[in-house]
């Protein structure tokens, strides 16, 4: 498998947040820049909190669930215990959600913003244990560029 080049990734991610006005434009940027540079994924993308559940926002990838509570699924972990959730396998995540049968790992980050869940950042893979502990330090390293944006937005 070739390696990410995070750093490049993260560079292009701050440029492309730079000035933007809207929280839509900024997270469909992200999903379709995300796409691109990361190598065996099937499906990248937001889920935004709203309304006590987690509602899908922009992304890339095959129709996708449109709610998720926080009790389900590796989304609904992430958004309950504020942690990024690294599974290697999802066929072994209690009450996992199967939205593509084609994935097989996921890597999901929340999105904090004035120490509340804004929404989660969710990646899939075909691939048994796509990610590894050098995506969630860097993939946590966007969701910080991201969250840096939309506060910015946010409080204008």
């Amino acid at each position: 498998m070739i390696k990410t080049d995070y750093e490049t990734l993260l560079l292009q991610l701050e440029s492309l947040m730079e000035g933007q006005k809207y929280t839509i434009t900024l997270l469909s940027n992200a999903s379709a820049l995300l796409n691109e540079a990361l190598d065996d994924i099937n499906w990248v993308g937001f889920y935004l909190n709203r309304d006590g559940k987690l509602i899908l926002g922009p992304f890339q990838g095959l129709v996708a669930c449109q709610e998720i509570a926080f009790e389900n699924g590796v989304c609904g972990a992430a958004a309950r215990t504020l942690k990024t959730q690294l599974v290697r396998n999802v066929h072994e995540f209690p009450g996992h959600i199967a939205c593509d049968s084609r994935s097989n790992s996921e890597i999901v980050v929340p999105i904090i913003i004035n120490n509340e869940l804004y929404g989660v950042l969710d990646i899939d893979s075909p691939s048994l244990a796509r990610f590894d502990e050098e995506d969630e330090v860097n993939l946590e390293k966007a969701v910080e560029i991201m969250s840096t944006a939309i506060n910015k937005i946010i409080n204008a």
